[in-house]
């Protein structure tokens, strides 16, 4: 019957399977006639222009991101030493090492913590900061909510530290936690509290908070900056609405600025504990050998200074699990439906 209707016509006979596999490859101006009318080649021809047009992107995404990692992975199971071309295929013997070895669970805790509390404190702080510059003002006329006198200029200040490198970050906190000349151990005997004073800030336990306090103050500007824009987007008719029904500023926050900035606190949470994992830069600048470690800076220690970097590559593919699993708990944790606004 089709045959009958299809030589009636005039139209060309479906196209085998074949034909339409050696078509997804082929120009348009090159495809026979007999598949180019074949009802299954429209829907074809829409994903071959998708996965050409996508082709080029995804083989450099390949070879520059995927492959390293494999490459990584399979250094991992080496006992590579990073200064010759020969290496043992050893299997899983470097994390097995890892899971006896003492000085890279230190790192890992150090590590976690970053991860948890440095997050936690900075877009707490970047939240308020944001939130009094943007909606902290007196009331003004005609206005439902108002920032601070002098709100464009606190955000430049807020902002300073990100315009500098971590390096001089790192120095200058370095010499303000020094001992000797330090300006914090001078300030607290400014003030009558010499009994705060430490012989050294950076060489013990006060370590890690010492840099934590550091990590949190060089990018609390940046999420100030962030939320100040996404406040801004809010339209004034919402706030005007809860200032009508008696809300204040507290409750004005939590029901409305939060849950509307909450996509952007959402990524500035991951993109916050990528920046604590990867507090290489603060720890081995600011801090003194052996004072204390975190994940970058043992398998800094272990490629270049021990020459195991078979070892340390598996430290690495440890750190990229753990970035892994945090960013994908985050994305699903901190899921919430969409607020149109």
């Amino acid at each position: 019957m089709e045959a009958h209707q299809r030589e009636r016509t005039g139209a060309s006979p479906p196209a085998s399977t074949t034909l339409l596999a050696v078509a997804f490859f082929l120009p348009p101006r090159f495809t026979p006639e007999r598949v180019r009318y074949d009802r299954r080649y429209r829907k074809l021809d829409q994903y071959r222009f998708i996965s050409w047009f996508l082709a080029a992107p995804l083989l450099i995404y390949a070879l520059f991101v995927i492959s390293p990692f494999v490459q990584a992975f399979f250094y991992s199971l080496t006992d590579w030493s990073g200064n010759s071309a020969t290496y043992n295929f050893t299997g899983f013997d470097n994390y097995e090492r890892l899971w006896n070895d003492d000085k890279f669970r230190e790192a890992l805790g150090n590590s976690v913590l970053l991860l948890v509390l440095a997050p936690l404190i900075t877009l707490a702080l970047g939240l308020f900061f944001a939130f009094m510059l943007n909606a902290g003002g007196r009331h003004r006329k005609n206005q439902a909510i108002s920032g601070v006198f002098g709100s464009s200029f606190y955000k430049i200040v807020y902002f300073f530290p990100q315009v500098l490198s971590i390096a001089i970050v790192a120095v200058i906190w370095a010499r303000i936690y020094s001992p000797r000349s330090g300006a914090l151990n001078e300030g607290l005997g400014v003030v009558g509290l010499d009994s705060w004073r430490q012989e050294d800030w950076l060489g013990g336990d006060l370590a890690i908070w010492c840099v934590l306090a550091v990590l949190c103050w060089s990018f609390v500007g940046f999420y100030v900056v962030l939320f100040s824009a996404a406040m801004s987007a809010i339209p004034r008719e919402i706030y005007e609405a809860s200032l009508l029904d008696g809300a204040g500023r507290a409750t004005t926050f939590f029901r409305i600025t939060f849950p509307l900035t909450w996509e952007t606190i959402r990524t500035g949470w991951i993109y916050m504990g990528i920046q604590a994992l990867d507090a290489f830069a603060l720890v081995n600048i600011m801090v003194p050998e052996h004072g204390m470690d975190v994940i970058p800076s043992y398998l800094y220690e272990k490629a270049i200074r021990d020459a195991q970097a078979g070892y340390a590559t598996a430290i690495g593919v440890v750190l990229f699990l753990v970035t892994l699993v945090f960013s994908v708990l985050m994305m699903r944790l901190g899921r919430r439906d969409r607020i149109e606004f």
